[in-house]
């Protein structure tokens, strides 16, 4: 029998005082074995959309280039819902005819991808001026004045040290789950402190035991929230040197150890001179296949006057390795091979010197689109190899 969560009026949303938005669609529910079931189900390489999409494809709608990627997360307007309340910041509920579009949203996206999967961020730690009123308690502030977010976004810290400002950000976690249009919430600006502690505790009781919760932790680990975390948002700012590559690898490593299951983690660089820094990308995507069983995404920096987290669709994302068929291994030379169902991924990382893969029989590199039984690997890259049925000679 499938576990599922009924979030209903009277149970635990109202526990925490949140508020299930009525829209006449009767209760709603979050099946466990289905998130598990669409996590599970996908194939490799699998890429995820952090708010912004792919912006290279041509001719397909929105909702065709969400549904590349087989997670994504935005802010609740992405998904087609509203704010019942103005300023957006102050609401615990959504706009009940803003609940159907976005179920609606929902079924058009999984009917063209059946794995996806959808998260709403919800914000906690900065805003937009207009979130909420001038003189709100739930700003930060020093010396009276509010808070700068951070140096280039122009938006305000928000005070979630006040446990009445995180008991506010469960309701709307609750709020937003309970509406059925998302699997489960994303978190920015992650750390493994006391406030955040306190406030993971109340998000989870929210949303309860069944929905996701993605962290933005970058490439730290956080021990403490760890227990209510299904994966890490690993914003990568630091990849410029073999250290920053090493780091990388042992928090995502150390994340799919240590995570609430099911793990949803999702590794992200940025380019270095431009989006055709392809081994960068390659060694991004082969990175997240050798260490996880999760999403890759390579895309823009944030230094950029442009939005955020701005991406290419890349040829080399095109699905075809199929599903991991056991762990990976560190071969003598230092590249790190993971067997798939359907071919094989090698990372070799920054630092490392050109490796020489011999196959025993042919396969088909999706780097250089060459078929042979041997092939060469440069540092910093990672190749996906297709076909390949027998484990490759040193």
């Amino acid at each position: 029998m499938h576990r599922r969560l009924v979030i209903l009026v009277g149970l635990t949303l109202l526990a925490c005082g949140a508020t299930v938005a009525e829209d006449g669609g009767g209760p709603v529910s979050v099946d466990a074995s289905d998130v598990a079931r669409r996590i599970r189900g996908r194939t490799y390489p699998s890429v995820f959309q952090a708010w912004a999409g792919a912006e290279n494809v041509q001719d397909e709608s929105r909702l065709h280039t969400m549904a590349r990627h087989d997670l994504v997360f935005h802010g609740v307007g992405g998904f087609g819902l509203r704010w019942d309340g103005r300023p957006s910041g102050l609401a615990t509920r959504l706009k009940p005819d803003s609940i159907p579009r976005g179920r609606d949203m929902r079924r058009r996206l999984l009917a063209l991808n059946p794995n996806l999967v959808l998260l709403a961020e919800i914000r906690y730690r900065d805003a937009s001026g207009r979130f909420l009123p001038d003189d709100h308690p739930f700003w930060r502030r020093r010396d009276g004045k509010r808070i700068a977010g951070w140096a280039e976004g122009g938006f305000y810290q928000l005070d979630f040290s006040s446990p009445a400002y995180r008991a506010h950000v469960a309701r709307r976690a609750g709020a937003v789950v309970a509406s059925g249009v998302v699997d489960g919430v994303m978190l920015d600006w992650w750390r493994d402190d006391d406030d955040r502690l306190a406030l993971v505790r109340a998000v989870r009781e929210a949303v309860g035991p069944d929905a996701l919760i993605l962290a933005n932790a970058n490439d730290h680990t956080t021990p403490r929230t760890a227990p209510f975390i299904n994966g890490y948002f690993m914003e990568c700012y630091r990849s410029k040197t073999a250290t920053d590559w090493a780091r990388i690898g042992k928090t995502l490593s150390w994340a799919e150890r240590n995570l609430r299951e099911p793990r949803i983690n999702c590794l992200e660089t940025w380019y270095h001179q431009s989006r055709r820094d392809l081994h960068l990308m390659r060694a991004t995507t082969a990175l997240a296949l050798t260490h996880s069983d999760g999403y890759c995404l390579f895309s823009d920096p944030n230094s950029l006057p442009t939005g955020d987290h701005r991406h290419d669709w890349y040829p080399f994302w095109q699905k075809g390795l199929g599903r991991p068929a056991g762990p990976a291994t560190t071969r003598s030379d230092g590249a790190v091979i993971r067997r798939f169902t359907k071919g094989w991924t090698v990372y070799n990382p920054m630092g490392n010197r050109e490796v020489t893969l011999a196959f025993p029989e042919p396969v088909a590199s999706r780097a250089t689109g060459q078929t042979g039984r041997t092939h060469r690997l440069a540092a910093p890259d990672g190749d996906v190899f297709v076909s390949g049925r027998t484990e490759p000679s040193e």
